[in-house]
């Protein structure tokens, strides 16, 4: 399939601004770039980036529109999914992007620099050693939802959510966790193939 480019962005999202549209367009060279020295993005995935990665991401705003003020933290980041295509689509929102691998956070920085996300905040750091809480916690399946749980629950503000970015069947996994969770199909909102068995699970805190 020829590969999707920053205009899908746009086919989903037609309010983004023109400085919005062009930040989306600089994402295919800069992880391109990146990606030729640093692998942040599977060999397989990169040709797809706009669909598998920056879309993807972007599937967290069917659940909820981040407002001026609010902090996300973004657990397992990698190369800065979710939050990249969320901090460029909120500019307003303070996103913090923590990775245990280093590499992957020096790509994350010298993106939000290039692309001039004053709202972004990237740091090698382990869930349990950030200080502070927040309003949301999002990641895209680093793990089972359980032990993820376990690692953010004292990060998040009370009233918070967790937005975990997840496929499949989940219904033994979300029984593991015991609490009350909405379950989101991206394939109500993107036409894609990739999307038939994304989900977005809501997890209220």
């Amino acid at each position: 399939m020829k590969e999707a480019k920053a205009g899908l962005i746009k086919k989903y999202f037609p309010e983004i601004t023109e400085k919005q549209e062009l930040q989306f367009g600089q994402l295919e060279h800069l992880y391109k770039d990146w990606n030729s020295k640093i692998n942040v993005i599977s060999r397989k995935d990169i040709d797809d980036l706009y669909i598998k990665h920056v879309l993807h991401s972007l599937g967290i705003t069917k659940v909820h529109s981040f407002k001026a003020g609010e902090t996300v933290l973004d657990v397992g980041t990698g190369g800065g999914f979710p939050g990249i295509p969320l901090a460029i689509l909120f500019p307003e929102t303070q996103f913090l992007l923590i990775d245990s691998i280093g590499k992957k956070i020096k790509v994350v920085n010298e993106v939000a620099v290039a692309l001039q996300l004053k709202n972004v905040e990237a740091k090698q750091i382990r869930a349990e050693e950030v200080k502070g809480t927040f309003d949301f916690v999002v990641s895209r399946a680093v793990t089972r939802i359980k032990p993820f749980y376990g690692w953010v629950k004292h990060k998040i503000k009370p009233g918070g959510t967790i937005l975990y970015l997840k496929g499949g069947d989940l219904t033994e996994e979300m029984a593991e966790l015991k609490k009350p969770y909405r379950e989101v199909e991206l394939s109500t909102f993107f036409d894609e193939v990739f999307f038939e068995t994304k989900k977005v699970i809501e997890v209220l805190c």
